[in-house]
């Protein structure tokens, strides 16, 4: 018998069986998770549509198309239906990322048509943690942000950015959509540094956040403190706190070739489940 498939955009209806499929995978799930959580499906609110991929009648698999384009717990005929959707879409997004299985070959499939990308991570290992390491004293002296602090953290929150992708946030809209995530993170407390003497010398946040699982991002250490052990301690600070007040799970995701913090993540207790892709435009 042939299975019978369908794909569609889905409708606020369709909140629970969506959410049903991001829940199965939570680690890997998060980013998008902690967004539909938010903001349901309404494309307005959740800035961008999410696509639905039927078998039988019944929700299998699901990719965000946004920002970024995310295939969701997505087997091989999913991935050829989401290919074939955003081929037709034209790409909106600036990267194609989630995990590697599914990632690698959705790209497979749109770089003929989207392609040359401007750099592909093809592996990005995925780590997670559900406790504090006896190993690393969490730095004392890495607190919560504060809204007045802003203009402090600003200057370093673009310089990760930066160094990590390759290009300026400020590039574009002048960096007003940054800058509001920025203040986002900083007003729900899960903005996170070391300030000495004004300047910021470590920071890191808490982006995704769902009640099974947080994801830690923006890790980043001044250049003139770097090989100090600040990554580690202050990576120690912030899983104290997301632990305590966020999540009982804490996971991020990292460059393969980042052998450093790799091994300053997993000194801190962090361990890795699996592998995540990135497609940069």
């Amino acid at each position: 018998m042939l299975t019978q498939t369908t794909t569609r955009v889905l409708e606020p209806s369709d909140l629970g069986a969506a959410l049903a499929i991001l829940e199965s995978e939570p680690v890997a799930n998060a980013f998008v998770t902690s967004r539909v959580q938010v903001a349901g499906l309404d494309p307005w609110r959740l800035g961008g549509e999410m696509w639905g991929w039927y078998a039988d009648g019944r929700l299998r698999s699901l990719c965000y198309s946004g920002a970024n384009l995310v295939p969701i717990c997505a087997g091989p005929e999913a991935v050829r239906a989401f290919a074939d959707r955003a081929r037709r879409a034209g790409r909106r997004c600036s990267s194609i990322v989630g995990p590697a299985e599914p990632t690698t070959q959705l790209w497979r499939l749109l770089e003929p048509s989207w392609g040359p990308a401007r750099e592909v991570r093809g592996n990005q290992p995925l780590m997670v943690t559900e406790s504090l390491s006896a190993h690393v004293t969490p730095d004392p002296l890495v607190r919560r942000i504060r809204k007045d602090e802003t203009e402090i953290l600003m200057p370093a929150c673009v310089a990760m950015f930066t160094e990590e992708v390759g290009i300026s946030p400020l590039a574009g809209d002048g960096g007003l959509l940054y800058q509001a995530r920025v203040a986002e993170l900083i007003g729900t407390g899960r903005s996170f540094a070391r300030i000495d003497d004004g300047k910021v010398v470590f920071k890191a946040e808490i982006g995704a956040a769902t009640s099974q699982v947080c994801q830690i991002q923006g890790v980043w250490v001044a250049p003139e403190h770097r090989g100090k052990g600040l990554s580690e301690t202050g990576m120690a600070a912030v899983l104290r706190y997301a632990l305590a007040d966020v999540a009982p799970v804490v996971s991020l995701y990292v460059n393969d070739y980042n052998t450093p913090a790799r091994k300053a993540y997993r000194r801190v207790g962090f361990r890795e489940v699996g592998a995540f892709m990135s497609v940069l435009f």
